[in-house]
């Protein structure tokens, strides 16, 4: 199934939910996450909103706009609902680690690693913190730290290789040895 297709059948099967139960503010959300994958981000914040207003105490939505908001770079935007989905579930990491990671695309290291340790404090085996807090450590030069957190969540479970060769926030370790290890052994 191609994804084009599946995100259609996505879009059709909450379209259908929401027309049943205009009130269903998780089929809004979920409706959201499928425009946000299609990157038709006007339509996913107008269903994150319509969720928003269906149940204002639902900090997914909140977290979800604020992932439409940093993919955007309207950071300020991203941190105020990462603010308000900690404020509505303080014991959820998720929140945590996508407002560390907006800080650290604005380059506020000592705010992101901050709020990225908190989401491991809550739970310390996600991989996308433990990456997170190898970009960290990239972005500071500080290549062996960073190989060290990278190695961490490649043998938890992280496996976007593409992002790891790719993402500007491992620019600064490109040419590390450690960092050149790591890429090797996927190469074999």
């Amino acid at each position: 199934m191609s994804k084009t297709w599946k995100y259609d059948f996505d879009l059709a099967r909450y379209t259908r939910e929401i027309e049943q139960d205009p009130s269903n503010f998780r089929a809004f959300k979920e409706r959201g996450n499928v425009y946000f994958r299609k990157r038709e981000f006007d339509h996913a914040i107008a269903d994150y909103n319509r969720a928003i207003e269906l149940n204002p105490d639902f900090f997914l939505a909140y977290n979800n706009r604020g992932n439409v908001y940093m993919q955007t770079e309207k950071y300020d935007l991203a941190i105020a609902d990462y603010d308000k989905a900690i404020a509505l579930k303080p014991d959820n990491g998720m929140p945590y680690n996508n407002r560390g990671f907006a800080f650290l695309l604005m380059g506020n290291l000592d705010a992101a690693e901050a709020d990225i340790q908190a989401s491991l404090r809550l739970n310390p085996d996600n991989i996308y913190a433990l990456n997170s807090m190898a970009e960290i450590y990239a972005e500071r030069n500080d290549a062996e730290e960073a190989c060290r957190w990278l190695l961490q969540a490649i043998e938890k479970g992280y496996n976007n290789w593409n992002y790891i060769r790719t993402s500007k926030t491992y620019k600064k370790i490109h040419n590390a040895p450690c960092f050149l290890e790591i890429m090797a052994k996927k190469q074999a």
